[in-house]
């Protein structure tokens, strides 16, 4: 009796065989990242958990000392330029604009240093190199042109703090940190709004440097410092913490010249 010939089509090779490896290696490759996440290094976790300190007031990860941080940057600089928009100022809208930021700054610095005293934090007395520049960007200009720059350089830093303070607030797990992100949200937005109000807003230009400037994803980096024992001194900023004023009606925006 012959033997029977192969039947073509049949086995691992065939159609519907190479349709069931596809699937069988995809449903693989789908369950494989899952049964050995906890195993993995570099995850967004991993880091979070490899940056993050105990304190008494829950555990203190590295965004948070960067928050902190860039909470009392803000006031070193925000504070002298509102107080610089109150005499060079051409509009009361704007010089309102100055007294809000010196307000809100006055009551910011009060509250985070209080906060890193507490979570042993030390803090910059000295605004950063690009700080520094913005400010001398505003000493340089006069009349409308200083009123636009101040307008539009104070927006655009705002809008990126705020965008921080947000991802603090919606992650955070230390009770300090928190409270702080609730004073700093409602400050911030407080700010916005009143430079907004100027009407020298260039919307379109800030929209282009917002995308332009996003914030990257925190990487395996140190990070900030975490608590020590002797976090140096804090100079306070100058002025008392003041009234908040109202906001003036928007202006029609007017041309960024001279």
């Amino acid at each position: 009796m012959r033997p029977r010939p192969p039947v073509q089509g049949r086995g691992i090779f065939s159609g519907t065989g190479l349709i069931i490896t596809g699937l069988a290696a995809t449903l693989a490759a789908l369950v494989f990242p899952i049964w050995s996440y906890a195993d993995r290094s570099g995850t967004g976790v991993d880091v979070l958990n490899a940056q993050t300190v105990s304190t008494q007031y829950g555990p203190l990860s590295a965004l948070d000392r960067d928050f902190v941080t860039k909470v009392r940057l803000a006031g070193l600089w925000e504070l002298p330029a509102g107080q610089q928009a109150q005499t060079k100022g051409t509009t009361e809208a704007v010089r309102t604009a100055g007294r809000h930021l010196v307000a809100g700054h006055a009551f910011l610095d009060e509250r985070v240093r209080t906060v890193a005293s507490r979570l042993g934090l030390a803090l910059p007395n000295e605004p950063n190199d690009q700080q520094r520049g913005w400010l001398s960007e505003l000493d340089a200009a006069q009349g409308r042109q200083y009123d636009w720059k101040f307008a539009n350089i104070l927006r655009l830093a705002h809008g990126r703090v705020f965008s921080v303070v947000a991802q603090v607030r919606a992650s955070t797990r230390n009770s300090l940190v928190r409270e702080l992100a609730d004073d700093a949200n409602t400050t911030v937005l407080d700010h916005i709004r009143i430079l907004e109000a100027t009407g020298y807003v260039d919307f379109d230009a800030l929209a282009r440097d917002m995308a332009a400037g996003s914030t990257p994803p925190i990487t395996r980096s140190p990070g900030p410092p975490g608590p020590t024992a002797d976090p140096g001194s804090v100079v306070p900023l100058a002025p008392s913490p003041a009234p908040t004023y109202t906001l003036p009606p928007a202006a029609a925006s007017p041309p960024p010249g001279n």
